[in-house]
């Protein structure tokens, strides 16, 4: 269980924290929930307690975490770009991996999405997942490892300066 003031990952949401607990009556029971303000975007979510395994509510990862991430992004082995799979199906792929528990999952939708961003432009989906896959990454990271999110952005961009053929994303994600 979580406690108030305690910070949590909820998934494709990204980085919050707990406000409190709250209990309403809803159908004759009463059910108790968590509500979560998620730093992003200023968005109160409440969150049924007995809900949080379904949706992967998660505390931060640890620092050990935070490094193996970032080390998984410094790793190119195993990218498999484009070339095997339409533009749907890597959504899909890419939309579920988001919504992931796991770190690791978006990590490796933003190594992919950086690799691809080499070979060729983005679409505008592509982008908003770039940005979606990095803003979850940077936002959960910071805290953990204690650096600015814009700091570890520009880490993780100089692993694929190389192959990078468009300009970097402005520190709010999106292109100047």
């Amino acid at each position: 269980m979580f406690s108030p003031e305690q910070f949590v990952v909820y998934p494709a949401q990204g980085v919050g924290r707990i406000e409190r607990l709250e209990q309403q009556q809803i159908g004759g029971q009463t059910v108790e929930f968590y509500i979560i303000r998620i730093f992003t975007n200023n968005v109160t979510v409440m969150l049924p307690v007995n809900n949080t395994k379904t949706v992967g509510l998660r505390g931060l990862c640890t620092p050990s975490e935070a490094h193996t991430v970032l080390a998984s992004l410094r790793n190119r082995s195993g990218l498999t770009g484009y070339a095997s799979q339409n533009w749907n199906r890597r959504y899909r792929e890419y939309s579920e991996r988001l919504k992931s528990p796991s770190l690791l999952d978006v990590g490796y939708v933003l190594k992919e999405l950086l690799f691809i961003s080499g070979e060729k432009e983005l679409s505008f989906g592509e982008r908003r997942l770039l940005e979606q896959a990095m803003g979850l990454i940077t936002s959960e990271l910071s805290p953990v490892v204690r650096r600015e999110a814009r700091d570890i952005k520009a880490e993780i961009e100089s692993y694929y300066a190389d192959v990078l053929i468009k300009e970097p994303l402005s520190a709010e994600g999106q292109n100047p």
